[in-house]
């Protein structure tokens, strides 16, 4: 493909994509193919001659659409959003264009001063301590994942933990002794933390606990429940050295009280060595941080070790986007760096440039902040705030129309940062297994009919429905056609009018 062709092969891909995106409504929101559809489409390999675009495209709508769940839609309300802008597409285009691993800064010093100074932007856009911003001793890095970022500090808080603790020692006596270490440490987080937290301590060789949450508290991790999980631990010879806390949990938007988590470890894990690292997990909510009315929340922020959030979720910015932000990138540094002989050059060994391959587990990386620029610059922070706000308006509208058919709904909690979680009454009496028959049948109901898409989880023993509002095409009018689905198949799921376990025509 020369040139003018790839112009104009461009050209036309763009067209599609719009006429994609201006479509979306009327798609059906959840690919409904069979496992292993598209091998039965495909040759048996590669053609021996290369095709004409024009024949690659039409393969697109034919054989790639069809296997496609379109998380674009503003029918998608399941999971948590995943943004997209076309001001996003274009600084991925720019991205491929300026292809390179950028592993240190001469391989494209933009690709690292760029990444700084957007990261120092969001920083302050969100309202994060100073502490965190690069001019201080922290700074932030473009991980691939909120998962892949909890990895990362939590090694980093491994090694932390295990050099100071042992630094009194030397030799073998210190080999001996980290080696002892390293089968007593433990991970944290509250039962409610999402499974990134469980499988990064996996990884990294150590034991996981979970702290106990509790529907009364919202499902809320608080200072108490850690500080009884903590002697626990430690009356069994065992060290706890990190904590994931939460900004919005996946199953509910559950908020941590970080500020009952801060006074805690105060005394329990005061700052020093061998102190306990504390990572804030804010991978969806996060992103309304960009709104005053929501910046309380980071006010203890400053007595912690590291936060994440993605772009990639909620603001505007598609995959990957996943920022991560350190108080001290010499705890990164110190557990992450190895540089052979290949790796270096004079800018990096000057100390005067960043290489952000020291900041993460991959060697190479792509120039993800190009996007996030692009983005910051076309809708700035009013049009970022404006962005969130729509999106939890909208979240208290279904909370609204699910609290006034109580006949139907028990709200779980929420709205909360535009999600809402419920489950289906029982017709007659309050049996919570009727409760989570009749929520387990609504739910797949609705997933099978593919009008709208929703996901489901259960907390506290409570089968729960949970519908979010924050997919970047989201409109009142989305909202409510999806409550009506869904009452629509509360009213004959309760009813017993679902047959073969299915009601109605399905699409």
């Amino acid at each position: 493909m020369d040139s003018q062709q790839f112009k104009e092969a461009a050209s036309s891909a763009i067209d599609e994509i719009v006429n994609y995106y201006d479509t979306l409504p009327g798609r059906r929101v959840v690919s409904n193919v069979e496992p292993g559809y598209l091998k039965k489409l495909l040759p048996s390999g590669p053609p021996l001659k290369g095709e004409a675009w024009t024949e690659i495209q039409k393969d697109i709508e034919t054989k790639i659409m069809p296997g496609l769940t379109h998380w674009q839609s503003p029918n998608f309300m399941a999971f948590f959003p995943a943004s997209s802008s076309y001001p996003g597409m274009l600084g991925e285009l720019y991205s491929a264009a300026f292809t390179a691993p950028a592993f240190n800064w001469i391989c494209s010093p933009v690709v690292t001063e760029l990444e700084t100074v957007v990261l120092d932007w969001l920083a302050k856009m969100l309202n994060l301590p100073d502490v965190y911003l690069s001019t201080s001793d922290g700074g932030g890095v473009i991980q691939g994942s909120a998962s892949e970022a909890i990895v990362t500090v939590m090694v980093a808080a491994r090694d932390k933990y295990l050099r100071e603790t042992t630094a009194h020692l030397f030799g073998e006596e210190q080999e001996d002794a980290i080696a002892y270490k390293r089968s007593r440490l433990v991970a944290l987080g509250s039962d409610q933390a999402h499974s990134s937290t469980q499988k990064a301590a996996l990884i990294a060789g150590v034991r996981y606990r979970s702290v106990p949450t509790s529907l009364k508290n919202n499902f809320a991790m608080t200072g108490e429940a850690l500080q009884h999980t903590i002697n626990e631990l430690r009356a069994k010879d065992l060290e706890p050295f990190y904590l994931t806390t939460n900004l919005g949990t996946t199953a509910t938007c559950a908020v941590d009280d970080f500020a009952s988590i801060a006074l805690t470890l105060a005394t329990a894990s005061p700052p020093g060595p061998g102190e306990i690292w504390v990572h804030v997990d804010a991978a969806y909510a996060g992103a309304a941080l960009v709104c005053p009315e929501h910046q309380h929340f980071t006010s203890s922020f400053g007595s912690f070790h590291s936060f994440d959030m993605n772009m990639h979720k909620w603001l505007l910015t598609n995959f990957d986007a996943s920022c991560l932000f350190v108080k001290k990138r010499k705890d990164l540094i110190d557990a992450l760096s190895i540089t052979p002989s290949y790796l270096r050059n004079e800018h990096s060994e000057s100390g005067l440039v960043t290489d952000y391959r020291d900041w993460q587990i991959p060697l190479g990386r792509r120039f993800r902040s190009l996007k996030i620029w692009f983005v910051m610059r076309t809708y700035g922070i009013e049009g970022m705030q404006e962005h969130i706000r729509r999106h939890v308006k909208l979240g208290e509208i279904f909370h609204s129309l699910a609290k006034e058919r109580s006949d139907l709904f028990n709200i779980i909690t929420g709205p909360s940062f535009a999600l809402t979680v419920f489950n289906v009454k029982p017709k007659h009496g309050e049996s919570l297994d009727e409760a989570n028959r009749l929520s387990k049948e609504v739910y797949e109901l609705v997933n099978r009919r593919g009008e709208i898409y929703i996901t489901s989880g259960v907390v506290a023993g409570i089968y729960a429905i949970r519908v979010v509002s924050a997919n970047p095409r989201a409109e009142e009018k989305y909202v409510r056609n999806a409550f009506d689905i869904i009452v629509k198949a509360t009213g004959e799921v309760r009813d017993g009018r679902v047959a073969n376990g299915v009601a109605g025509k399905l699409q």
